[in-house]
């Protein structure tokens, strides 16, 4: 008799791609003998990494929905009897006993395919203002797992479905994370600087946005001779294409030894023990991994956030204690700096959002959610 197999479906972006990763990785610990395959899209970051990965894939010629610019969607109805005979094809080809969707443009058609063949589904939604496809397809799902528990007041749900919080699948030793098998080989140690440290990160790329405020923030206080806080250190991921510029600009800064600028942090999720306030965007994914490392945050929300998710997901954050939020566009030059330095040197301030950050950590998520979902093919089996 083959393995059951599970068709996890979710990209375009790593916040869709990695929880998906993840639970794969949950899955293969719990139960050796499911095989998971996936489902993505030509245009997105699964193109790239799936094919290190291991596990069987196929692409669709997926395109975006432009929900600012409707005119543009031609493109979408124009690939749409490809999308469709591809997901035909994989659905022929894997024959998946239970369909997982994590959200991006290729989420839609798979759990659409799941529907109309009658094989379980399950949605993981990460972030607290769950997306278009979640909102959809949650009446006609069997399980939605959420990162947020926020998130639950903002859907509707069928009869049949159940919900549940379990927090958002981060990889294995991600704040001591059990779950997902082997962690793999160890990322190539970061050396923190001693000391208090602000990690100002905005994902693997950089956020020029982030980028620029907080080097203006940095020039204002060399122009103003602010005194650097006893035991204070910077350590910015610009990204690859902005570090070069960013390291040159702060080597003629007065306080450019307390500064390092480096392009990314190999797997940083697992190196955040050096961390002691990070000054970020608000993906979901990020903000699980700050979280089960019990790491508090200031956080500036991508402006131009599908349904504006991030702003979402900081306020909730916020209203935990877990981080304090500041919206790019209205900045005033020096306040992302001078609200990081007070948070910095207040013990108490500091001490409880830590606390704040870890009660609302889950780094044994992926476990948890994958073996709720995997009772989905007990009741296919019985």
């Amino acid at each position: 008799m083959a393995s059951p197999r599970i068709l996890l479906a979710g990209g375009g972006t790593g916040g869709h791609l990695y929880p998906a990763l993840n639970l794969a990785a949950a899955f293969g610990r719990l139960a050796p003998e499911v095989e998971c395959v996936f489902l993505g899209g030509r245009r997105g970051l699964e193109a790239r990494v799936l094919p290190d990965t291991g596990y069987e894939f196929r692409l669709l010629p997926l395109q975006p929905l432009y929900r600012q610019r409707p005119w543009r969607n031609w493109r979408l109805l124009a690939t749409a009897p490809a999308v469709l005979a591809g997901v035909r094809c994989a659905f022929r080809e894997f024959d998946p006993a239970l369909v997982v969707g994590t959200g991006g443009y290729v989420a839609g058609p798979a759990l659409a395919g799941a529907r109309l063949r009658r094989v379980p589904a399950a949605i993981q939604e990460q972030n607290a203002a769950p997306g278009l496809v979640t909102r959809l397809f949650a009446p006609n799902v069997d399980q939605i797992h959420l990162g947020y528990p926020e998130a639950e007041g903002r859907l509707r749900v069928g009869r049949r479905t159940r919900l549940s919080a379990l927090g958002n699948p981060v990889a294995p030793g991600v704040g001591g994370a059990s779950g997902g098998g082997s962690a793999g080989t160890s990322p190539v140690r970061f050396e923190w600087p001693h000391g208090r440290n602000l990690l100002v990160f905005g994902g693997s790329q950089g956020a020029l946005g982030l980028n620029r405020a907080f080097l203006g923030d940095l020039e204002w206080v060399a122009r103003d001779g602010s005194a650097w806080p006893d035991g204070v250190s910077v350590v910015w991921i610009a990204g690859p294409g902005h570090a070069a510029e960013l390291s040159a600009r702060v080597s003629e800064l007065p306080f450019a030894e307390r500064v390092r600028v480096v392009p990314y942090i190999d797997d940083l999720g697992r190196q955040l023990d050096g961390v002691t306030l990070a000054l970020c965007r608000s993906g979901a994914m990020s903000l699980a991994e700050l979280c089960a490392a019990g790491r508090p945050a200031v956080l500036v929300p991508l402006p131009t956030s599908a349904g504006g998710h991030q702003l979402t997901n900081a306020r909730a954050l916020a209203e935990a204690g877990a981080a304090e939020v500041r919206e790019e566009g209205g900045l005033a030059v020096g306040e992302l700096w001078s609200h990081c330095r007070d948070i910095l040197t207040d013990d108490e301030r500091l001490s409880r959002m830590s606390a704040a950050a870890a009660s609302r950590g889950r780094p044994d998520a992926a476990l948890d959610i994958a073996r709720e979902m995997l009772t989905l093919l007990d009741r296919c089996a019985a």
